[in-house]
């Protein structure tokens, strides 16, 4: 999280531009010559039986992961084979919710959701590099973006944003750094029910752009203030937001129990907006978060109220933009 007056962003390198632009399927390949085009990437990706998935975000080149509600797991997968495997174990007493990643650390950040705590992993070897507590009752810990100075979390129960600054190349703070940030302003809250939810914010992090899941509203939140000005929709309500995912002007937003993303077209400065598409897909079950590659779309289904969420199939499924 940032301030307008420091130039924060969230993190966009070049390389990872480049890595994300190159097209996902049709690359031409040379054998006994001829050309041959390369499978596409898988448009299903299999999770392990019982992880009970719910923040997706991609890494570095065609890495992914997925966070765990069970225990706090973390599967690391790649998008182009589908394949992976469980990269940080379950752990009693931890809960993986949003996730967010730091290429200059290689850092992965993970929402703690009913813990009221946060957790970074190093990206490459899945050792802990750091944990946070930010409440103790209370509280759910839903969501997180990182930007250039700082990461930014929500708690869908509690009126508040929490602030980890970032030192030099990403590093982290102890647990004295950490701030809590009111949300105020045009910011809707209602006890007992889901409230801050997904979170983004542009290159320059001028802004954070929030969704309510119960009011259905999306917030501009100025990171240094926690004032939130309401994005005018025109009318058009996002009961149900989950995960959002902002790129350029477009933001993505996770209709969790409706299985759809809505496409919203923000105005330049992000106080107005239209909804312009609704992607979905027969294979959604209950997706809650999104992350984007080239032109596609990877949402994770949660399969929120299956019976036997222990023994059940869970999937990640891509989607064009």
């Amino acid at each position: 999280m940032t301030s307008k007056q420091d130039g924060g962003g969230r993190i966009d390198y070049k390389r990872r531009a480049l890595l994300k632009a190159l097209p996902i399927a049709g690359l031409a390949v040379v054998g006994s010559g001829s050309a041959a085009a390369a499978p596409a990437y898988p448009s299903v990706i299999p999770l392990p039986t019982g992880f009970r998935p719910e923040g997706i975000v991609t890494g570095l080149g065609t890495e992914f992961f997925v966070g765990s509600l069970a225990g706090g797991a973390i599967y690391r997968g790649d998008l182009r084979t589908g394949e992976g495997d469980v990269f940080v174990s379950p752990s009693e007493g931890r809960v993986a919710v949003g996730l967010s990643h730091d290429a200059r650390s290689n850092y992965l950040f993970v929402a703690g959701g009913p813990t009221g705590m946060a957790f970074v992993y190093d990206a490459n070897t899945g050792a802990m590099v750091a944990d946070y507590d930010f409440q103790d009752t209370g509280t759910f810990v839903n969501d997180v973006v990182v930007t250039r100075t700082a990461a930014y979390f929500t708690d869908s129960f509690r009126p508040s944003l929490y602030r980890v600054p970032l030192g030099a190349g990403g590093q982290v703070p102890d647990q004295s750094a950490v701030e809590e940030i009111p949300l105020g302003g045009d910011f809707t809250f209602t006890p007992g029910a889901f409230n801050a939810n997904g979170i983004d914010a542009p290159p320059n992090g001028e802004y954070l752009v929030v969704v309510n899941s119960t009011a259905g509203l999306l917030y501009n939140v100025d990171p240094a203030t926690g004032d939130a000005t309401e994005i005018d929709l025109g009318g058009a309500s996002l009961t149900a937001g989950d995960g959002i995912l902002l790129a350029g002007r477009t933001l993505y937003v996770v209709r969790n129990q409706l299985n759809l993303i809505a496409e919203v077209r923000l105005d330049p400065d992000a106080t107005a907006g239209e909804v312009v598409d609704v992607i979905t897909d027969p294979l959604f079950d209950v997706p809650t978060t999104v992350a984007g590659f080239g032109n596609s779309l990877y949402a994770v289904n949660a399969r929120f109220g299956i019976g036997d969420p222990a023994n059940a199939n869970y999937d990640v499924i891509r989607v064009s933009k």
